[in-house]
């Protein structure tokens, strides 16, 4: 028996899939796997995510694979779930979480930038808190993977990533200032 694993295809996309499969493999002993990396309208429209639907746009196209079967489970990183599953669909396992924090990773201290420093982060809930910690900078939307985001460090004085993110990808050195 084989089961089709659908997934982004971003490098850490893979990674946590690879996880999830290893996991599985070591319960079903005769099962093959077959991860399909998927590119959604997430990945190839390059607008802010609140213009082009929302977290949706990382999940629908893999969830219309899933209802069709042309695959057999789908693995997500929760942050791109929405709210609410499609009939039809389960979220049936959720692995142990990753370090929840939030990680800048920037040319200098956080607290010492000067005031006018560019910060950029893609999440509405990292904008608010960035701006209460400190007004005095301007916060940037940027989309990408992991890696994308880091180049753009030097047009921008940092940015704000998922700790767990980093570590997946072992990127632990990148690890500058953590907030709670």
């Amino acid at each position: 028996m084989k089961i089709k694993v659908g997934t982004r295809g971003s490098k850490l996309a893979l990674i946590q899939t690879n996880m999830v499969v290893e996991r599985l493999k070591s319960k079903l002993l005769n099962v093959s796997f077959e991860v399909i990396p998927i590119k959604t309208k997430g990945d190839i429209v390059k607008k802010p995510v609140g213009e082009i639907g929302g977290k949706g746009v990382f999940v629908s196209d893999i969830e219309k694979l899933l209802l069709n079967g042309e695959i057999d489970i789908a693995i997500h990183s929760m942050k791109d779930m929405p709210s609410k599953i499609p009939d039809g669909l389960y979220l049936t396992s959720v692995l142990k979480r990753e370090d929840a924090r939030d990680v800048f990773v920037g040319k200098n201290d956080f607290f010492l930038l000067e005031s006018g420093a560019k910060i950029g982060t893609s999440s509405k809930r990292r904008m608010f808190q960035l701006s209460m910690l400190r007004p005095d900078i301007e916060i940037v939307p940027i989309r990408g993977n992991v890696d994308t985001r880091l180049k753009r460090i030097g047009e921008l004085d940092g940015i704000v990533l998922a700790a767990a993110g980093l570590k997946r990808l072992g990127l632990e050195k990148k690890l500058l200032i953590i907030f709670r």
